[in-house]
């Protein structure tokens, strides 16, 4: 389970100075411990359910967390498929597709997601039956069933269903026996007895460097996004969280002295800019926080990292 998480930036540090190595193995080994007890978990559920869901806010690491579950599961003879939410996206139709209050298109809504379709497949997949998992191209807003993929789960296989509404009572109501997770980013920075990043800001920084690596946004388009962000993790994700049958904090402890080096240089850009005046006002608190940190070498972080999921080289593929 979860517990609350103050990391002493004076004490991280300090470890990062003297002994970057072991503070980088102690906080992989806690995440690590983590993934170990959940897979235990679901394994012991595997009698009611070959489905797991897993969900999280935006730059939980998600996606990581089901790639080091199957390896975990995987090691201990479960075969494991992961399956990510965003392929059951409906095709947009400008007449149906939910808006926000300002009338924009609320891409953060359950409702943009083919619940009975997913509904149909768990329970397809409990019964042992193929299923065809869709796939969705953003680049068009459309599904292409030429381009969908079979499944059918064997007695030692299960299947993660990894997105944003995992949880959502609209998919786990009909299916109580399937296993449910929370992946987080859980407490914050402290500093003299004085909190300098949040767990949202924490997220952020994640989000705007993983968003600039590899899906073509730069700092301000993420930041002018952040709020609607934000307001969907309070409609949709946070109302189903205490539903979980288990939680994984995704902190490392660590990962600020390495991730200063992506998001320090974005966000200077950015505050220099002529979009200043209009920025995110988050901006303007993370800034100087990132200064009290000290950098780690991002080549120490290990490839199996979640911390890779953002800054880039680690093992897995994330399409």
């Amino acid at each position: 389970m979860i517990s609350s998480n103050v990391i002493d930036i004076a004490e991280t540090n300090r470890r990062v100075r003297e002994d970057p190595v072991g503070l980088i193995n102690d906080c992989e080994k806690r995440y690590a411990d983590a993934v170990s007890h959940a897979a235990d978990m679901i394994i012991e559920n595997m009698a009611n359910s070959p489905v797991v869901l897993l969900a999280g806010p935006s730059g939980s690491g998600k996606t990581t967390t089901a790639f080091r579950l199957e390896d975990e599961l995987e090691r201990r003879g479960v075969i494991t498929h992961s399956v990510s939410l965003d392929n059951y996206f409906k095709t947009v139709d400008p007449r149906t597709v939910p808006r926000t209050p300002e009338g924009d298109v609320d891409l953060e809504s359950p409702l943009c997601l083919d619940m009975d379709l997913l509904s149909e497949h768990f329970g397809m997949l409990a019964r042992g039956e193929m299923i065809r998992i869709p796939r969705y191209v953003f680049a068009r807003q459309i599904r292409d069933p030429s381009r969908s993929t079979p499944l059918r789960l064997a007695k030692n296989e299960i299947a993660i269903f990894e997105g944003i509404h995992a949880l959502n009572t609209d998919l786990t109501a009909p299916h109580p026996e399937a296993f449910k997770l929370y992946v987080t980013a859980s407490g914050g920075y402290w500093l003299d007895d004085k909190r300098l990043l949040t767990r949202q800001q924490l997220r952020l920084m994640r989000r705007v460097v993983r968003d600039f690596n590899f899906r073509g946004a730069d700092a301000a388009y993420t930041l002018e996004m952040w709020p609607t962000v934000l307001r969907g993790e309070e409609l949709y994700i946070d109302p189903y969280k205490m539903s979980a049958d288990d939680w994984i904090n995704s902190t490392l402890d660590y990962e600020v002295a390495v991730m200063k080096q992506f998001a320090g240089k974005l966000f200077m850009d950015l505050l220099q800019s002529d979009l200043a005046n209009r920025i995110n006002p988050e901006l303007l608190s993370i800034v100087p926080a990132l200064k009290l940190f000290a950098e780690l070498d991002p080549a120490l972080t290990p490839e199996s990292s979640l911390l890779r999921e953002f800054i880039g080289g680690g093992i897995y593929n994330y399409g």
